[in-house]
């Protein structure tokens, strides 16, 4: 029995790569949308630290998390893993909290769901304890899945009758993945997902963390204390192996002149910060006195691939600042869609001088000691500058914005937008140790000169 497959809509959820795998990069809200798209067919995996080692051991469980349409990432571990490599999920996708969300809305848009898997009865219990927690949620049928699955075309057929849209596979690692991506073709339900032992929470036959626990990231300490052989199996012994695998995974795959660029940044900011740190007090007592508002200035730029942060400078404008620029934009001295004015009525006094002297940026080493910026790299922009880029101007994402670079070396806001782009795109393709250090001894005298800068 073949059955023809559905036509899945487009999936543009973005994707981060780890160990090995393309996890899904994006909230519970925006996957569950994609899963329940009209006509949208899926098979779907969960991924955390233990199933990493057993598909690195496993072929089979490998290529099925491979050609998964989705695999989303669940775990601590897995968090780590991408830190590990100077990234960060959107968000951790724990299978307790995202099955039930995903039946939630399926439950309101009038889809059915059929559980396989788990010892005898589990299935049943667990489709008891859904059914009570979301009202109208439609039971197609259950299977228990290690006797139930003695006779597999029996399974597959009931599955199939019983007119299901999702089907949730309980059988474990690796056998539920293997499963489901060996008889994707033969099954009728469009999404399929494979939930490892969500069945046993749901039937009350294995306790959950509280949510205090929860929260805290330390639901393995929990559970080792109440599942003592089968957690002692998985994170007292797996977990070392899984981080020093990951380890090796972010060691491969590290870029020299990165390294080297954090490793100035870091010198270059902490050293600052320290040497500095009797004058940043000054400017900050100077700030309050001359003006009522917070010493510093927060705003939201763009970073390194699109990726919005909260940017430090010490406030050099009136609070109401922000709110009044709309009034002013026709003022702007500079060429393009990037606002700056010499006579801007919002800058205080004590905000000329920080100007004058780029004093007012300084903050800004935080924002490098925290890896959201370097010390030399294209000025963040404004998200609202962002979207009005042309496409040859995204370029500029592509690596971490900077404290100082070409463009402010050459003359800071006399420079029109367009040469801008040139100077900071010509900057990424020729970046180098060298021109970092030149840059930053040209900055210097940019500083002295006070040349375009306002």
């Amino acid at each position: 029995m073949t059955l023809a497959l559905a036509i899945a809509s487009p999936d543009t959820l973005p994707r981060l790569p780890v160990m090995g795998v393309n996890l899904v990069d994006a909230t519970a809200a925006q996957v569950i949308d994609t899963l329940l798209t009209p006509g949208h067919r899926a098979r779907v995996a969960f991924m955390n630290a233990h199933c990493s080692n057993v598909a690195a051991g496993d072929r089979a469980y490998g290529d099925a998390l491979a050609s998964a349409d989705m695999v989303l990432p669940d775990g601590i571990g897995i968090e780590l893993a991408a830190r590990f490599r100077g990234q960060r999920l959107t968000e951790n996708l724990n299978g307790t909290d995202f099955v039930p969300a995903l039946l939630e809305r399926a439950a309101r848009r009038g889809q059915s769901v059929f559980l396989l898997g788990g010892r005898t009865g589990v299935a049943e219990g667990a489709a008891l304890g859904l059914c009570r927690r979301i009202p109208g949620l439609r039971i197609a049928g259950t299977r228990d899945g290690f006797d139930g699955m003695a006779d597999e075309d029996a399974a597959i057929d009931q599955i199939n009758a019983s007119g299901a849209d999702i089907l949730l596979v309980a059988l474990g690692v690796p056998f539920q993945d293997s499963w489901l991506a060996r008889n994707e073709a033969r099954l009728a339900p469009r999404l399929t997902m494979g939930v490892g032992a969500l069945f046993d929470f749901l039937a009350g036959r294995v306790a959950r963390a509280p949510e205090r626990v929860r929260k805290a990231r330390c639901e393995w300490i929990w559970r080792l204390a109440i599942e003592p052989r089968r957690m002692a199996r998985r994170y007292v012994m797996g977990n070392p192996r899984f981080l020093a695998r990951a380890g090796l995974s972010a060691l491969a795959g590290i870029d020299r002149r990165s390294v080297l660029q954090r490793g100035l940044d870091l010198a270059v900011a902490g050293g600052t910060l320290l040497a500095l740190s009797p004058l940043l007090a000054v400017v900050a007592l100077a700030v309050r006195a001359d003006s009522a508002g917070p010493v510093f200035f927060r705003q939201t730029r763009i970073g390194k691939d699109g990726t919005p942060f909260t940017m430090f400078k010490f406030r050099s404008m009136a609070q109401d600042a922000e709110a009044s620029r709309a009034a002013i934009e026709a003022m702007s001295d500079r060429e393009g869609i990037c606002f700056k004015a010499r006579q801007d009525p919002r800058v205080t006094r004590v905000g000329r001088l920080l100007r004058r002297w780029s004093i007012d940026e300084l903050p800004q080493l935080i924002n490098v000691l925290r890896g959201e910026m370097s010390v030399v790299g294209p000025r963040p922009a404004l998200p609202k500058e962002v979207a009005a880029y042309p496409a040859r101007a995204l370029g500029r994402l592509a690596v971490k914005p900077g404290l100082t670079g070409i463009w402010q070396v050459s003359g800071r806001a006399e420079i029109g937008f367009d040469q801008m782009i040139d100077m900071d795109l010509a900057y990424i393709r020729s970046r180098s140790m060298g021109l970092n250090l030149m840059l930053l001894a040209l900055t210097a005298r940019a500083v002295v000169s006070g040349r375009g800068a306002y």
